[in-house]
């Protein structure tokens, strides 16, 4: 019976791992009699937070028949690497930049020119250097803060800020000229956000 059960068990995280949406927006899903955000959040690997941001409500009323958006799946390791580079690159920057500084991650994620997993963005090399300064320095490895991981968990949830921007930098600290081709799409605080 033990056996029978623990297959049961595999077939179904197997089954529920394939129907996860992959990162690039929010997928519609219609609420069916019993369901909660509990319940919602369970099925696709996700927080009630984020079904929350993603669907516009605040409260925790859902009607059958209603349509709700269901943000893409990111792996809780890929959050927390995601946060720490937040932190490490809008560390005093506002709400916003913060939400949108993720959001870029995102974007490259989802753009063919860059890898197409949060690590494999955030750690990317070009020219023997990270694309990312804090990856280089060592920054990263300094945590984060609630509100980091409360703007990833936004930017996942509801892609509202950056307006498309793949690159940010701040022309303060930036070193390289190339940046300053891209077109800009919005000033955030102290960075400059492109695509």
């Amino acid at each position: 019976m033990n056996k029978i059960k623990k297959l049961l068990i595999t077939a179904t995280l197997s089954l529920s791992i394939l129907a996860l949406p992959s990162i690039g927006g929010a997928a519609p899903y219609t609420i069916q009699q019993g369901d909660s955000f509990f319940s919602i959040a369970q099925q696709y690997g996700t927080t009630v937070a984020n079904l929350q941001i993603a669907s516009q409500k605040s409260g925790n009323l859902l009607v059958s028949g209603e349509t709700i958006q269901v943000p893409d799946h990111v792996s809780s390791a890929d959050k927390k690497l995601m946060a720490s580079l937040v932190h490490a690159e809008a560390k005093g920057e506002p709400y916003a930049g913060k939400v949108a500084v993720a959001t870029v991650i995102l974007n490259r994620v989802d753009h063919s020119e860059f890898p197409n997993t949060v690590s494999g963005v955030i750690y990317e090399q070009a020219g023997g250097h990270y694309a990312f300064s804090p990856v280089e320095n060592g920054e990263i490895n300094g945590g984060y803060t609630a509100e980091d991981m409360k703007a990833v968990n936004e930017a996942i949830a509801f892609r509202g800020q950056g307006q498309g921007s793949i690159y940010f930098y701040n022309p303060a600290k930036s070193t390289n000229n190339w940046i300053t081709t891209r077109q800009e799409t919005i000033t955030i605080g102290n960075h400059i956000f492109a695509k």
